[in-house]
């Protein structure tokens, strides 16, 4: 089945890092589409209203776009080509240039919505306490609003290619497990590890009583062992189909320790992993993006995070 991939682009070097992820990612997939989109700087509303009624305002205008288009091509051919060096056939990479309409990530959305693509891959600029740059304001928006189309977002140089599975039984994990089989299901090189928190009684909200209770731990641990065997043997099965050895798959449980978010960066960094998957929301069904997702989304350095609706 083909797969349809929307790289946002512009002319930086966190664009050129996302770049190589997603080929080096997607490398033996016959049958994957990049769509390099650039949009371009947005025009004066001012200049706009003029132009319908000054001839001389009408002419800047058209001065303006005609810049605009160019230098968006120019670019567009260079991350083409820089695409095709990296051995991504010509034939497989569409480019895409248009005006800025609501918004960076608001247009991203709407043409990957359109289009019905099936990840979204940017890079992200590292925040200052300050501002947030060009970049990471538009990666930061993507990830918040992106409710339907998982996200890949790329900080840094990553190479690594363990990926890190956070999962806790919730629909968002089955969609991420799909999402991974799908996605990488052509790259024998990627090794995968399923990573679960097992939670305390203070994790369930549902609980009025006390959770300090040995019984009531206990109660906790043996739901949430039923919980993730099935779903350790669903996912199993769903890697297998996808055409994904259960050699390059292991299964990695630890009791909470600390928040989970920290506990699966952490996690990533003892073991090397290039990319971090994680479900926008969790088990607990917090509202539109979840405690854990986010905590991750927001301090993930030097590592490649899919976020999966």
């Amino acid at each position: 089945m083909e797969k349809k991939i929307l790289m946002a682009v512009d002319d930086s070097i966190y664009s050129n890092q996302s770049l190589r992820y997603a080929t080096n990612m997607l490398s033996g997939s016959k049958d994957v589409t990049f769509t390099l989109f650039h949009g371009q700087p947005m025009i004066s509303q001012y200049l706009l209203d003029d132009a319908r009624t000054d001839p001389k305002a009408n002419a800047s205008l058209k001065k303006v776009i005609k810049k605009n288009t160019a230098e968006a091509h120019m670019l567009l051919k260079k991350q083409k080509e820089r695409m095709i060096t990296m051995g991504v056939p010509n034939k497989r990479i569409e480019v895409v240039a248009q005006p800025r309409m609501i918004g960076r990530s608001k247009d991203i959305l709407e043409y990957a919505r359109k289009g019905i693509y099936d990840a979204i891959v940017l890079g992200r600029r590292g925040l200052s306490r300050i501002q947030k740059t060009f970049m990471g304001s538009t990666s930061a928006d993507l990830l918040e609003n992106a409710d339907v189309i998982p996200v890949w977002m790329v900080d840094g140089d990553v190479t690594s290619q363990r990926i890190l599975v956070a999962v806790d039984g919730s629909e968002s994990s089955y969609r991420a497990i799909d999402h991974v089989g799908f996605m990488l299901s052509e790259n024998p090189e990627i090794k995968y590890s399923l990573f679960h928190v097992s939670p305390d009684a203070e994790d369930i909200d549902a609980i009025s009583f006390a959770k300090d209770d040995p019984d009531i731990q206990d109660i906790v641990t043996k739901g949430s062992e039923r919980l993730m065997g099935k779903f350790f043997a669903d996912a199993e099965q769903k890697l297998k189909d996808a055409g994904i050895a259960a050699d390059r798959v292991e299964i990695i449980t630890t009791k909470r320790k600390a928040k989970v978010g920290k506990m699966i960066l952490a996690e990533a960094k003892k073991g090397d992993y290039g990319t971090v998957v994680v479900g926008r929301r969790g088990a607990d069904q917090s509202h539109f993006f979840g405690s854990v997702s986010r905590y991750v989304t927001e301090r993930i350095t030097d590592r490649a995070l899919w976020l999966v609706s």
